[in-house]
């Protein structure tokens, strides 16, 4: 026979047990804002329908918003949103996958609307499009964000979780993604040499494939619109701002030369300096060489000098030289990135290949860069997005972001690719004149 101790501790144990259990089943809920995760998939990428309180509205029946989320784990997932709608009554369509599910909207209040139920295979990203069905007032609905709940044990679920650093524009714009190259500590390095080749597909508007980037400036091509196509070399000014006119004079980006129909400027917003573009047609599928020299003058200013080019043509053009004051360099952090500039088409994924990438010193002596780690920026090294990665492939490395796949990169890994049998470029004018 138990004591009475004996008996309240075993009853204190079955009221524990009992406790830990309702926790388990007390489902993790998350709440993902429309401001920083939706995306207008349909009829076409675009920045209708985002409201200045957060929320995404719309009355055409042929648009559809995209929202999507990673799982770290197959799931089963309870659905519903915080929504209302103008006036009247409306109907929701919402897919998930193969499945869908219908939600009656009535009432202008934000108020949380049931969607259902839905198992998730594996994991990755989960897309949830929205649809209108009917309506009755003006809008379909306003979605404030998307609740996510489920029992699954161990799951974590990423997004971008709040505006803070103006995170809902960087994480639709979604993560950028490096290349630093190893180069050889000993020696003074003049050029910076690389091609890029961009397959068929994964250059849409947004994308910046960044070729030659240095310790001041950087150099590459980026698609601007659905006509427009651009070769962009820009070099900062070392005095820190964001608005060109507040540079002194002294310290003041000097254009030397441009090429024919390059446009030379200035930039701001990201630092500020001397910009030059030339507007070109590059097309996805050819591969294309970019060449960057790194210059002192020896009076205290450095001058940067780019060429493009299309490989199988054995063309070279010049975009544009800069001189830069206050600033005694040879070439150093030769780097490549690839970025989405613009938040509409963050969803969309691109990749390019950056191949047969060399230095060369001031002696006229090439060096061939085999290896180079990878890096990304807050937005992937957050958690904010995951669609990132790099590699190896073929005989060149290679960049992937944005279209929410499900490989994610490491950051801080080291990539080496294979030396090309080929052996250095050859560059005729820089032999003709010599090293520089």
């Amino acid at each position: 026979m138990k004591s009475p101790t004996q008996s309240r501790l075993i009853v204190a144990a079955v009221l524990a047990s009992g406790l830990v259990f309702n926790n388990e089943l007390h489902a993790a809920e998350w709440s993902i804002p429309m401001a920083g995760n939706a995306f207008r998939t349909a009829p076409s990428p675009g920045g209708g329908g985002f409201q200045r309180d957060g929320t995404i509205a719309w009355g055409d029946p042929k648009t559809v918003f995209s929202v999507y989320f990673h799982v770290n784990r197959p799931a089963e997932l309870e659905l519903s949103i915080n929504a209302g709608t103008k006036a009247g009554r409306s109907t929701l369509a919402t897919t998930i996958g193969v499945k869908a599910f219908s939600t009656v909207i009535e009432g202008a209040a934000l108020a949380d609307r049931k969607i259902g139920r839905t198992s998730v295979a594996k994991a990755g990203y989960v897309r949830v499009d929205f649809k209108g069905a009917s309506r009755t007032g003006d809008l379909y609905a306003a979605i404030h964000s998307l609740r996510v709940s489920s029992n699954t044990s161990g799951l974590a679920v990423d997004y971008v979780t709040t505006n803070k650093g103006n995170m809902f524009y960087w994480g639709r714009r979604g993560p950028s993604v490096h290349l630093r190259y190893e180069v050889p500590r000993d020696r003074k390095l003049r050029y910076a040499y690389s091609e890029i080749t961009v397959p068929k597909g994964q250059d849409p508007i947004g994308s910046f494939f960044m070729a030659n980037g240095f310790g001041e400036g950087y150099f590459g091509f980026q698609v601007n619109g659905p006509s427009e196509r651009r070769i962009l070399f820009s070099v900062w000014s070392p005095f820190k701002t964001n608005n060109p006119r507040d540079i002194p004079k002294d310290q003041r980006i000097t254009a030397l030369a441009s090429g024919p129909k390059v446009h030379v400027g200035k930039f701001g917003n990201e630092g500020s300096g001397g910009q030059s573009y030339l507007v070109y047609p590059w097309k996805a599928g050819k591969c294309y060489r970019f060449l960057t020299e790194v210059k002192p003058d020896g009076k205290g200013n450095t001058t940067y000098t780019s060429w493009f080019g299309d490989k199988a043509a054995d063309e070279w053009r010049l975009v544009a030289s800069f001189r830069r004051p206050k600033t005694n360099t040879d070439l150093r952090g030769f780097h490549s990135f690839l970025e989405s500039f613009s938040p509409v088409h963050g969803y969309i994924g691109r990749r390019a290949q950056y191949g047969n990438v060399w230095v060369r010193d001031v002696d006229g002596q090439w060096h061939e860069c085999t290896r180079a780690r990878f890096s990304v920026d807050p937005t992937g090294g957050g958690r904010h997005r995951l669609d990132f990665a790099g590699g190896v492939e073929g005989k060149g490395f290679y960049l992937r972001n944005c279209g929410f796949f499900n490989e994610t990169g490491r950051p801080g890994a080291t990539f080496k690719r294979a030396s090309m049998a080929d052996g250095p470029p050859t560059i005729k004018f820089l032999e003709t004149a010599g090293s520089r």
